[in-house]
């Protein structure tokens, strides 16, 4: 039986040594067929040796001519070595430009894409604001009386006037956020104030399809640090997706409380819910889950894209819990302005 000091030798980093042999002429293929042979009747005996220590008893070369020979692979194999990674390293350099100049055209793709919406917007928003001055021109009955049909007809245009001017004021939102223009006029900002006039807002849309709207805030709530006109966007817009996605019947619930330094923001409701797989989906801009969501109902998917990014903006992170059918909770903490320190 051969010891383990027999075993380590250079021959076994060697495969395929045979026909190795045979190539450098230092076998014939006779040979290498009679040092296999030999080979296994060896290991039928308990035993083993490796193929060239075969060849060496068997007579048909020498040892130092079967050193030189595993010797040379070994030259051989490592040379093949390094050259597999020198091309393995090109491939990955060559890989790492290809990926950055991708990245750096999605991010031109992406200015082009912000710059545009931005241009677009504020080219709608002219023209809007002489079409909303007209339209309330003719509701305060300036230009003339109106009969009870075009009065209806006229709620309906300033409704959906009201509705385009919202969207061309997200779409600017969007832009400078995506620009990294975002900024904000932090002070601070009473959140029982704040949340009373949202929630003023949100109700007429909650009480038309039949939900519960109920704000529960902790007394004594110092203010917080924010910018105001930006935080009453963001829990309008959470509310307002809530009460959508919400079935009539159910319940939206605007919760604040106190935890140490900050005050936890949280909008929770009855509604349809999110299947976890997707629950990132949700903020990813001009997105909706899927295509009947979208045509059930409505909107550009701006909405909860932009609340992350004010959100962060704050220094803060938004979280969203979700179960299909049971409902969502989107939360998200605010620290209390210095002055109440």
């Amino acid at each position: 039986m051969m010891n383990d000091s027999e075993l380590i030798t250079p021959e076994v980093l060697i495969p395929r040594l045979g026909d190795q042999l045979v190539k450098m002429d230092l076998l014939t293929e006779a040979q290498l067929q009679q040092a296999l042979a030999y080979q296994r009747q060896q290991a039928a005996k308990n035993q083993p040796c490796l193929l060239g220590q075969a060849a060496v008893e068997l007579n048909f070369l020498d040892r130092p001519t079967l050193d030189r020979a595993v010797t040379e692979q070994i030259v051989r194999l490592r040379s093949a070595l390094e050259d597999a990674n020198r091309n393995l390293e090109l491939r990955v350099q060559l890989r790492t430009t290809e990926l950055e100049e991708a990245l750096r055209k999605l991010s031109d793709l992406n200015q082009l894409k912000a710059n545009f919406v931005a241009n677009v917007s504020h080219e709608l928003r002219t023209p809007l604001t002489h079409i909303r001055g007209y339209l309330e021109l003719l509701q305060t009955e300036s230009l003339g009386g109106l009969n009870a049909d075009q009065k209806k007809a006229l709620e309906v245009s300033l409704r959906s006037s009201n509705r385009l001017q919202a969207l061309i004021d997200d779409l600017i939102l969007f832009s400078l956020a995506s620009r990294g223009e975002l900024t904000l006029q932090l002070r601070p900002v009473d959140l029982n104030r704040a949340i009373s006039l949202v929630a003023a807002r949100a109700t007429p849309k909650a009480t038309e399809r039949s939900l519960t709207l109920a704000m529960e805030i902790g007394s004594n709530l110092p203010d917080v640090q924010a910018d105001e006109e930006k935080l009453s966007w963001v829990l309008a817009q959470l509310l307002d997706n809530a009460i959508k996605f919400t079935p009539p019947g159910g319940k939206v619930t605007l919760n604040v409380t106190r935890e140490e330094k900050m005050a936890l923001v949280s909008v929770t409701d009855t509604g349809i819910g999110i299947p976890a797989e997707r629950l990132k989906e949700v903020f990813e801009p001009f997105h909706q889950l899927d295509s009947s969501a979208t045509r059930r109902y409505g909107g550009t998917g701006l909405g909860l894209a932009l609340v992350r990014q004010i959100v962060e903006a704050h220094g803060s992170v938004i979280e969203i819990h979700s179960r299909p059918e049971q409902g969502t909770i989107v939360s998200f903490p605010l620290v209390f302005s210095l002055k109440n320190e």
